[in-house]
């Protein structure tokens, strides 16, 4: 039997994403589920080797307007109870961070992350990621890091940047997953948030991907082999 990753996403878009990429490129089957579109969440199956909740503009603090939010974290739930590996990028991190008590909220200075940014291990991170590493940030929302959880990279201009709770979660604020044709894909929304204090320019962006993006998505692909593959032990 195939064994299989759900991948939860929040918009109809292009399946272009690393994620999604390199998990069937190790032969994985994925199965797209679109709560926001109407589709129900079924329970995990026993052939669900995990499960990837990706970005999205609707917001935590917004599940009065985006109801299917709360059927996600109730399904989240189920699948943190029922330990499947659960990767959580950007939204998916924020649902995380809710659904395990932590606040999530907007910047108290009305800053966003639009761009690539760096992003640095904490100490006790096990070096998740590299020195010098940059990646994709798309937000106004950041997450508290919820009580029993293991903090595990910073940035600057939103502190908490990833978290680890017990062996089988991961909540991440960055796009490790976002390519290039996503990234052109983003910055050409006629809602980007260019004039929002924190935003970099097109040219900035442009300059870091060159730089940067090849590199964090060489860790991104060794952080889902490890991550997928379910170790025992702090290899991430």
């Amino acid at each position: 039997m195939t064994v299989k990753i759900v991948l939860v996403e929040h918009h109809d878009e292009p399946h272009d994403d690393l994620a999604s990429a390199f998990l069937a490129s190790k032969g994985f089957a994925l199965e797209w589920r679109r709560p926001f579109a109407g589709e129900t969440l079924e329970p995990p199956d026993p052939d669900t080797a995990g499960v990837v909740v990706l970005g999205g503009a609707p917001n935590v603090d917004q599940m009065d307007q985006f109801d299917y939010l709360l059927d996600e974290a109730r399904w989240m739930e189920t699948c943190l109870h029922r330990e499947i590996p659960l990767l959580g990028l950007c939204l998916g991190g924020q649902l995380l961070a809710h659904i395990l008590g932590a606040q999530v909220a907007p910047h108290a200075d009305g800053v966003e992350e639009f761009g690539l940014y760096p992003v640095h291990a904490l100490s006790n991170g096990a070096d998740f990621v590299p020195e010098n590493f940059h990646a994709v940030q798309f937000h106004s929302r950041g997450f508290d890091i919820p009580d029993g959880a293991q903090a595990l990279a910073h940035g600057a201009l939103f502190p908490n940047q990833a978290f680890r709770y017990g062996k089988r979660a991961i909540g991440i604020q960055f796009h490790p997953e976002c390519t290039l044709p996503t990234l052109r894909r983003w910055q050409a929304l006629t809602d980007a948030p260019w004039a929002k204090p924190g935003v970099q320019t097109r040219n900035q962006q442009d300059r870091l991907a060159a730089q940067h993006l090849a590199a964090t998505h060489h860790w991104f692909e060794q952080f889902l082999d490890a991550f997928f593959d379910l170790p025992t032990d702090d290899s991430f």
